[in-house]
């Protein structure tokens, strides 16, 4: 066993035990968190990592100049804010994953300088302007000596996982000398204090305080959790009501827009879950439940994320996503995931990542789009229809710097963080949840167990676990069926199949012997599903599926963003589908081919397509760069004029385009 293994090992054990040990109005997590480094993702999802190592993710220090530049976080006047933790929320988990030796020692000067100057008080952080011109010291009878709490968040969400990673013994005595000085420093210097990010985030800062209570049971941490959640947004209580959603509908003014900020939003939708965690009270998850459900229902957008440009903006496919808000949003429903244990969220997580992430960056990971659009025909410069135009109108295109570079630095956390997520423990066992290629490697009741989980997901529907082990391991395994799945089969060792319905969380009891084998198939049927303005999307499995339109990429640039690139159409892409495949689309023709290696999500590399007949709607043109939807009525039937020529339009997963139309209107 290495050192390494036997430090998660421990790790695990160790927080089996604490469950046991905490106060009666803490609930232990259905599903908790394995140690980064238990999961090591396989196939094309460790191409991806790899392809994020070998560019930006791995090298952004040195093209950003935030970070690099005399940064704040390693004591100098630079960045001291949000952009370098973003980075390293990312980074951070990307180096343990790949265990790569460079990128762990270029992201350990940061911890470490961090860990080496936390002050005597307990604050830590960037040097402030009292400390370096008056020498100041930053202590709770001074805080206002000190900084905005919000930064210093994100980065102990960055040291929870390097010491989850490492066991570094210097984490956790830091993290519990800082939240002492901050519970005697909250009546002087309010969350609120410097700015409303802290208080619009405060979910993050309760998130990261229950975490240390985990491990030390200490009481006193769960008063200054409660105490953080009274001074912050509460966001608990918007989402299980109505009032807030549908003002955010009606609302697009600058009153009152930090709460309805989508980054801020997709932070906030684990709040419940996380009130529910330090309570035990249920009203959290039907909280929960109400905002999830309302928020999609009144904002969400076929790829599985709601419109977020930068406020959330209704439902229809020409509004924007930040790719901020992406990431925080499949974040917090891992969290959710763990808390609640509850599968709308896992299927949630799973539509997500595989549709809206993946399109926001270019193959190499170097460049970025600060808002995405369902219907995207044209990917330039321009106003569109954002809440957040920009007077350069720089936040529809590609690159490094374009839009606000928040996104620039925070996009990094999004596969890293799904990939630290496929496998959850049980109090006795394991739990697969999201399904991708990777090899799972922890101790359960005191074995050493190895899974290997080999599959071309989502992209085939075959999902194959071999077991490595020394002696038999007698535990439960649990699977998800996924909601889209009418009904899956599972065989171990080429037994007999079981036939299991969908939309289930199925537990096998088996004692797994070396060599064991178990298949997992999810049948994938093509379906639509109804949007905005009565448009449907193509969806098969857990992807979404939209128009192949064909590119032309101009490059740019802007004197203040930098270099950038256009996306423009270069075929025909104003079609409707025909009402027959509405009724019947089983009919439509599938056509897969391998999964090409290495793996990257562009046209040419799409493994999967579907022929769809359709017919172009004369009238349906672009306006200013946007492809406003044309209404069809409530018969299901686009009423304007239509091409009598009938075609075969060729779809693929949406995650695979640059420009696009997800939301078809409905033709005769």
């Amino acid at each position: 066993m290495t050192k390494a293994f036997g430090y998660v090992a421990a790790l695990l054990l160790t927080t089996f035990v604490a469950h046991s040990q905490q106060t009666p109005s803490f609930t232990p997590d259905v599903y908790r968190e394995l140690p980064l480094g238990s999961i090591r993702p396989q196939g094309w999802l460790k191409d991806q990592l790899v392809i994020m190592r070998d560019n930006s993710s791995g090298h952004l220090d040195e093209i950003h100049p935030k970070i690099g530049n005399d940064n704040g976080w390693l004591g100098g006047r630079g960045d001291a804010w949000e952009e370098t933790p973003y980075w390293l929320d990312g980074a951070v988990p990307l180096a343990y994953l790949l265990d790569d030796p460079a990128l762990k020692t270029k992201v350990l000067k940061y911890i470490n300088w961090t860990l080496d100057h936390q002050r005597p008080s307990g604050y830590f952080g960037g040097i402030t302007k009292e400390e370096r011109e008056k020498g100041t010291q930053v202590t709770p009878d001074n805080c206002a000596a000190g900084d905005d709490w919000w930064p210093k968040m994100v980065m102990l969400k960055v040291l929870q996982q390097y010491y989850e990673a490492s066991g570094d013994k210097r984490v956790v005595p830091f993290m519990t000398r800082y939240y002492a000085y901050q519970s005697k420093s909250l009546k002087a210097c309010p969350l609120g204090k410097w700015t409303e990010w802290a208080t619009s985030r405060g979910t993050e800062n309760v998130m990261m305080i229950q975490w240390l209570y985990n491990i030390n049971h200490d009481a006193n941490l769960l008063t200054l959790a409660s105490e953080i959640e009274a001074q912050s947004f509460p966001w608990s209580d918007w989402l299980g009501g109505r009032d807030w959603v549908i003002d955010a509908a009606a609302n697009q003014t600058d009153q009152r827009w930090m709460s309805r900020h989508g980054v801020n939003v997709g932070m906030a939708l684990k709040a419940p879950a996380i009130n529910y965690q330090r309570t035990g009270n249920k009203k959290y998850l039907a909280q929960l439940q109400t905002g999830w459900k309302d928020l999609m229902t009144l904002h969400g957008l076929p790829m599985g994320i709601f419109s977020s440009d930068e406020d959330l903006h209704g439902n229809d496919p020409t509004q924007g996503s930040e790719l901020c808000a992406i990431v925080e949003s499949m974040y917090s429903l891992e969290k959710i995931i763990a808390i609640t244990g509850d599968i709308r969220y896992m299927d949630a997580l799973e539509r997500m990542t595989f549709n809206a992430l993946p399109t926001q960056t270019t193959d190499d990971y170097n460049n970025k789009q600060y808002f995405q659009i369902a219907n995207q025909v044209q990917v330039s410069r321009g106003v569109f229809d954002f809440s957040l135009p920009f007077d350069r109108g720089m936040n529809n295109v590609f690159g490094l710097r374009s839009g606000y570079t928040c996104c620039t630095a925070n996009m990094h956390q999004g596969w890293t963080k799904f990939a630290t997520h496929l496998w959850y423990a049980t109090a006795k066992g394991l739990a697969a949840l999201e399904y991708s290629p990777s090899d799972l490697k922890t101790k359960v009741n005191g074995q050493d167990i190895v899974i290997h989980e080999k599959t071309n997901y989502p992209f085939g529907d075959a999902i194959v676990f071999e077991f490595e082990t020394a002696t038999p391991v007698a535990m439960p395994l649990t699977l998800r069926i996924p909601l889209w799945c009418k009904e899956a089969t599972i065989d171990i060792n080429g037994q007999l199949p079981r036939f299991v319905k969908g939309g289930q969380l199925l537990t096998l009891e088996n004692t797994w012997k070396n060599g064991d084998k178990l298949t997992l198939k999810l049948p994938m049927e093509v379906t639509t599903s109804n949007w905005a303005k009565n448009s449907r999307a193509v969806e098969r499995g857990p992807l979404v599926y939209a128009l192949k339109i064909e590119e032309r990429w101009e490059k740019g640039n802007e004197a203040t963003e930098g270099d950038y690139f256009s996306v423009y159409p270069a075929s025909d892409w104003n079609y409707g589908v025909l009402e027959q495949i509405v009724k019947n689309p089983a009919t439509l023709k599938v056509t897969e081919v391998s999964v090409a290696t290495p793996f990257v999500w562009n046209q040419a590399h799409a493994p999967i397509s579907i022929a769809v007949p359709a017919r172009k709607i004369p009238n349906w043109k672009l306006i200013d760069g946007v492809a406003h939807q044309p209404i069809t009525t409530r018969v299901n039937v686009y009423q304007g004029d239509v091409s009598a020529q009938e075609e075969t339009v060729t779809l693929i997963p949406y995650g695979f385009t640059k420009v696009r139309v997800v939301a078809f209107p409905v033709v005769k």
